[in-house]
Parts: C-alpha cells; structure tokens; sequence
C-alpha cells in the first residue's frame, strides 16, 4: 500500500505544477482489487480516520489539488469498495460500490447504500471571501465551482445510475476502474456513450499492470458532453491524461444543432410515464410448457 500511496503523492505533485482542478485515480488505487478472500481484503482495507488518508488529504490541500481515489474500506462492521472526493482538506464526497460484479474483492465487499449524488467542489479562493463569491454565484470575482458524480467500475454498464447522477446536477463523473484486459471494449465504448447520453463530462481512470492473474489494460479516457473523446491513453503504460473543460457546456442541456429545426434535450424530453419496468426486478423469459 506505501508503494501505491507514494504514487498518488507524487503524482499530485506533478498535477500541481499544471494546476489542474481534478484529479482522478483508479478504483482500489491505494489497497489494490485481486483478493481471494473477504478476511485478506478486511486486513489490508482501512478506515477513512487513516494515516493514509489523512496524508492524501493533508497533501491535496497543501498543493490546491483535488482528487478522486478508490480504496478497500471498512466502514464499521462493513467491508466497502470506495472512491473518495478530497478537496479544501477535507473529504467533501463518498461513494461505496453499488454493482458488485463477480470478480477479484467484489465478491466480499457489502454492497454500497449511499444514493447517487454530486459533490460541490469548494471554491479554490482561500479565505471566507472566496467561500461567499462562490456560494452567490459571483462567476466574475469566482469561477464556477464543478460538481462531481462518483461511480466505480462495474456502474458505467448500467445506463441508470449514470443518468441518476446527470439529474442530481453532475457536470463531471468521475469513475475509478479496474477493468482486465476482457473488458477492453468497455474501455473504448462505454464511456463516450455515457458522456453523450447525459450531456456531461466523463473521466475513467483505469488501471494498468499485473495482479494476481489478472492484466489491465489501461484505456483512461477523458469525454465532452458531445461524447467526444478529449484524451484517450494509448494503452496499458503509466500516463496522465489532461484536458480543459467549460462546466457550461455540460450545464446546457439543450442542444440545437441546427437554429429552430434541430433541437434536442434528452432530460427534458424524457417520458418518465413509460419508464416503470425500469425499476422492476429482472423477470426470467418466458417458456412454454
């Protein structure tokens, strides 16, 4: 784990000197993914009260950098896969793993209970004066401030909590992976679709490497509103992705791609009335006797 630590410090490091105003990192960066047991993940898990943590939050602070990370928590009697959003010193956002697939410490951690939501970055302005610009919307005394979906992995295959958090106000969802070498396509596919579908900037941070039988196969991607891919790794070596965005874009909904005759809006044109089967559980095919 100090070896997986080290690597966010330093990376943060180098993401200072660029000034960048979000950081994403894989999922289980700091614990790792591949356990064989619910006890061997339990025993290298730890708490959010952790050195560890305290030491990525006291680092993100010092150098105006946030970020998202994944990690194996416990949380009480729990065991959790997490991503964590850390800025202004503290931890302004939590995610435990919904969609437990079967594969490496998914199949022993305790499914996740906190709704999709977005996270308010807090303002990068020092002081109590940057703090009230910010809340006022004071957009010429103080930029305006992201808010930040968190998922992990496994949730980009499901379209619904990634429009759950379109329509909780996300203008950024920020996704930890761990996705093998298998899900290759996933990588290249999925994210740009999510991106499209709700009008908002997407960032996958996969790993790469090799653990325990498994390979990663790396493909992090940064993706516009538009579904366009903004920087894309080139495949399973150590990189950093950059990109500018304008949270504007995301904000507007409403694309008119061609003045009074092609217009679209797909959260306000939705038709929720006919959706109901959505929430329904998964029903087997009918057969005939």
């Amino acid at each position: 784990m100090q070896e997986n630590l080290q690597t966010v410090l330093d990376t943060l490091e180098k993401l200072a000197e660029k000034n960048v105003d979000l950081a994403v990192f894989p999922e289980c960066m700091l614990t790792g993914y591949a356990f064989e047991s619910r006890e061997e993940a339990w025993d290298v898990a730890i708490n959010e009260d952790s050195e560890e943590i305290a030491e990525i939050i006291s680092t993100s602070d010092r150098l105006g950098v946030p970020l998202t990370f994944g990690t194996m928590l416990r949380d009480s009697e729990k065991l959790r896969n997490a991503a964590l959003l850390v800025a202004g010193g503290k931890i302004v956002g939590r995610y435990h793993k919904i969609h437990l697939p079967h594969l490496g410490g998914d199949r022993f951690v305790d499914r996740g209970e906190i709704p999709y939501q977005a996270f308010t970055l807090p303002s990068k302005e020092k002081g109590e004066k940057g703090e009230q610009d910010a809340e006022q919307g004071d957009t010429a005394r103080s930029p305006m401030r992201a808010r930040v979906g968190l998922g992990i992995c496994y949730d980009i295959s499901f379209p619904e909590p990634m429009r759950a958090l379109g329509l909780a106000g996300a203008d950024i969802i920020a996704l930890g992976t761990n996705w093998p070498v298998g899900a290759f396509r996933t990588a290249e596919i999925v994210p740009p679709a999510r991106s499209m579908e709700n009008h908002l900037f997407f960032v996958a941070a996969n790993r790469i490497g090799h653990e325990r039988g498994f390979d990663f196969c790396g493909i992090s991607s940064i993706c516009g509103p538009d579904g366009v891919e903004l920087a894309r790794a080139k495949g399973a070596e150590p990189e950093i992705l950059f990109a500018e965005v304008d949270i504007a874009q995301a904000r507007n909904k409403r694309i008119e791609r061609t003045t009074g005759k092609h217009v679209i809006d797909r959260f306000a044109d939705r038709q929720v009335e006919f959706y109901d089967t959505l929430t329904d559980p998964v029903r087997p095919n009918p057969t005939s006797e």
